[in-house]
């Protein structure tokens, strides 16, 4: 149950039902109602991620006073290097939420409005950042209509179905089969083709289905040239669907944003979904609701899927490659502690020397809390160019020497404990 108390909760309010309380802000500059916004490039250097949630249909149309998320999927995007990723999150993954008793992540957002933690969007946010171990700096939450809505501005979706799949778009009796091969849908179409899950294995096949739609939207933008048109219509259509958006992002930002997306070529793009065997396991819990069966997450198995989608050059080990590795090392300015864990007096300044004079940001040197055979690398804030460069100027040989142990509040970004193997290696 949460950590509140009973009298408190039952005073708290409920946001609206179907109707999310909109945190869009005015788009920057005077806007042109004839023209829209003027596209203008993203001028971050910095690595972008925003946690996509939609609400969960069946609590959506029983009036639920606040619905769970039905999905989640967590965007980044590397201004620097024109990489981009796509990571599912699968909604019974049984996870602690900050604040309360461990539960499904479907339900964080729910919590953190009911319970002000201090808001939905936050609650799940730390809830994923917890998981994932990234900083996420963007949330976009969106309802079935404003989806629909969009897919429907832009005429519909060609979306290549893979093999004979039965969907059943919101309303009664509209059942529909969609065979192999191109068909063009509109929108309660696709947005039926993007919730079913009742195939293959259930959340993870329907992860990707999600991503191929996303992927279906960015390639018939960019086939139609629909970016402009889009631009164009921009204001109005945001105006219209906006009380089924809630985003810290302004529309400015989301416009740069989807113009930066543009430019990064498909290779440069990963998509990762959850392997039903081997990031999570299949368990029955007793939780808040009583007994459930949940997916209990496998950490290691997961911050190895994370730094696919999330570290530019690919599962840990490899130096960053899509780029100058020491110079998006430098951009990270990556607070390091560095911790001697040898009977090798000096050992840990020695190598505080060295990789100062790499540019890295060595913010002290001590003694560890024992004696270590194999060096160990602890991230906790989310620095995959930075890990990366450290692997390779300390030959890390084994991914389970990086552990991932995030924490926002941390004095440091990444912990290296000197092992015996890096003291064998010195002069």
């Amino acid at each position: 149950m949460p950590v509140v108390d009973e009298a408190s909760a039952q005073a708290l309010p409920t946001p609206p039902v179907n109707n999310l309380s909109n945190n869009v802000q005015a788009p920057s500059g005077a806007l042109d109602p004839q023209l829209g916004p003027t596209p203008v490039p993203w001028d971050g250097a910095i690595r972008v991620t925003i946690l996509v949630m939609g609400l969960d249909y069946r609590d959506w149309s029983e009036g639920v006073d606040v619905p769970r998320t039905d999905t989640m999927i967590l965007f980044t995007v590397d201004p620097l290097t024109k990489t981009a990723g796509m990571l599912s999150i699968p909604r019974d993954l049984w996870v602690t939420i900050p604040g309360m008793e461990n539960n499904r992540i479907n339900t964080a957002y729910r919590w953190g409005e009911i319970y002000k933690l201090p808001d939905g969007p936050t609650l799940a946010m730390k809830t994923v950042e917890g998981v994932i171990g990234v900083p996420i700096q963007y949330y976009a939450l969106l309802d079935f209509n404003s989806f629909v809505r969009f897919i429907d501005e832009m005429g519909g979706l060609d979306m290549h179905i893979k093999e004979e799949i039965v969907v059943d778009p919101i309303g009664p009796g509209n059942t529909v089969r969609l065979e192999p091969g191109v068909q063009a849908l509109d929108g309660a179409t696709v947005l039926a083709y993007a919730r079913q899950r009742k195939d293959g294995d259930g959340d993870f096949s329907r992860s990707a289905r999600q991503q191929e739609v996303i992927m279906a939207v960015r390639d018939q933008v960019l086939t139609l040239n629909m970016m402009p048109t889009l631009v164009q219509k921009a204001p109005a259509l945001y105006q219209e669907i906006s009380q089924g958006i809630r985003t810290n992002l302004t529309l400015d930002q989301v416009i740069k944003l989807a113009w930066l997306a543009l430019q990064i070529k498909d290779e440069n793009i990963k998509k990762g979904v959850f392997d039903p065997h081997q990031d999570v396991q299949y368990a029955s819990v007793d939780g808040p609701d009583g007994r459930q069966d949940v997916l209990i997450p496998n950490p290691d198995q997961i911050r190895l899927l994370r730094d696919e989608i999330f570290a530019t050059g690919g599962a840990v080990g490899p130096a960053a490659v899509a780029g100058d590795p020491t110079q998006l090392m430098v951009t990270e300015a990556a607070r390091v502690m560095i911790r001697n864990g040898t009977a090798t007096v000096g050992l840990a300044a020695k190598t505080g020397e060295l990789l100062r004079a790499q540019n890295l940001n060595i913010v002290g040197e001590e003694n560890a809390d024992g004696l270590y055979g194999q060096t160990v690398i602890i991230d906790y804030t989310g620095k995959p160019y930075t890990i990366n460069f450290l692997i390779q100027q300390l030959n890390i040989k084994d991914s389970v020497q990086v552990r991932n142990r995030f924490d926002p509040n941390a004095q440091v970004d990444i912990e290296i404990i000197l092992g015996q193997d890096w003291a064998a290696q010195q002069p």
